[in-house]
């Protein structure tokens, strides 16, 4: 269940995404030339989506894939290459405008269905898989698990999701303040330990039959995140 804190602050994220840095990501999630903080952010973003594709399966042909905060698309694409229907889901109503304009126009046997909303909504359906990646870095770790039991809980085979580990590293970061430059600063990441966070997950997906698996760290200068895989016993 969402709770007001989730609420909040997923509103602080959609403001920020749909309105102060649309510019921004617009040219991240491009080829164009950005600077030398930005050019760290896409390496890592492009080696963070690789390690999550290769977790799923070669062969998603009529599987149903839940794209948790797809932003402009890249991820939903590669996944309907293998033959997977998907559901792409952003906040942002402008994000997910750009992601219909760079759709490709044969992507196979699969399938893009791109939406503005919040990933929780029942309305969507139950998944074969889930991918949510840098979707809940943003939340605290009771509203990061929360969103996780309630993908659960529409999921019959993995999730795939990452989050902010807490290292000196991204502590020194946010300290600085120095992620992004001031004028268009992403609502603050919130990083958590490793094994408080999979331990929390652990008991709260434990009793609906999950369990965690693969992990992998990915530091490309100011990216940091932590890949976890979730899959259903």
């Amino acid at each position: 269940m969402a709770t007001g804190s989730y609420q909040e602050r997923r509103g602080e994220i959609e403001t920020y995404f749909d309105r102060t840095a649309v510019e921004a990501w617009k040219r991240l999630t491009s080829d164009a030339p950005v600077g030398r903080v930005r050019a760290t952010v896409r390496a890592g973003r492009d080696t963070m989506r690789g390690i999550l594709l290769s977790w799923l399966p070669a062969d998603l042909t009529g599987k149903r894939v839940l794209d948790a905060g797809c932003g402009t698309g890249a991820l939903a694409v590669e996944a309907a290459r293998r033959g997977a229907h998907v559901t792409a889901i952003d906040l942002s109503p402008t994000l997910v405008d750009l992601a219909r304009e760079r759709l490709p126009a044969d992507l196979g046997p699969g399938s893009v269905d791109f939406r503005s909303g919040d990933m929780l909504d029942p309305a969507l359906g139950t998944f074969d898989h889930v991918v949510s990646m840098d979707s809940v870095i943003h939340y605290e770790m009771p509203d990061a698990i929360a969103v996780l039991e309630g993908l659960a809980a529409r999921t019959t085979g993995s999730i795939v999701v990452t989050y902010a580990p807490r290292t000196p590293l991204l502590a020194m970061m946010h300290a600085t303040g120095k992620l992004f430059p001031r004028g268009d600063r992403s609502p603050a990441i919130v990083p958590h330990g490793q094994r408080k966070f999979t331990k929390r997950l652990n008991t709260a997906l434990g009793p609906q039959g999950w369990t965690t698996g693969r992990t992998e760290r990915v530091t490309r200068g100011f990216y940091i995140s932590q890949a976890l895989e979730l899959t259903k016993r």
